[in-house]
């Protein structure tokens, strides 16, 4: 499958946050309704999407991430409710790959 740009953009900064923290071997991708649902530890971690990156959170974590100016929930498709369990990050964020680091470590541990 050939992944459009600006999702290859999303899947390199992924990549790299894991690498951050040690666990790139343990990240892996698959085609999801025209996005790609990330995998840490087997477990999804993240959804890319043309709307962004969305990290799964549990809902403490949720909280605090929506409290960061530029962040939303991720509504998957026009009309549907917003997602209870993914956060999309502002640009800025997840181009920063310590702080993504740190947020996809809280996703890997809910």
């Amino acid at each position: 499958m050939s992944v459009p740009p600006g999702l290859a953009v999303l899947r390199r900064e992924l990549e790299d946050a894991a690498t951050h923290l040690g666990r790139p071997h343990e990240l892996r991708f698959q085609p999801m309704f025209g996005a790609l649902m990330a995998y840490l530890d087997e477990q999804p971690c993240a959804w890319l999407t043309p709307a962004g990156l969305a990290l799964k959170l549990a809902p403490i974590d949720q909280s605090a991430l929506l409290r960061l100016e530029g962040t939303a929930r991720l509504v998957a498709k026009p009309g549907a409710a917003p997602s209870r369990h993914y956060i999309v990050l502002p640009a800025a964020l997840s181009r920063d790959t310590a702080q993504l680091a740190r947020w996809l470590a809280k996703s890997a541990r809910r």
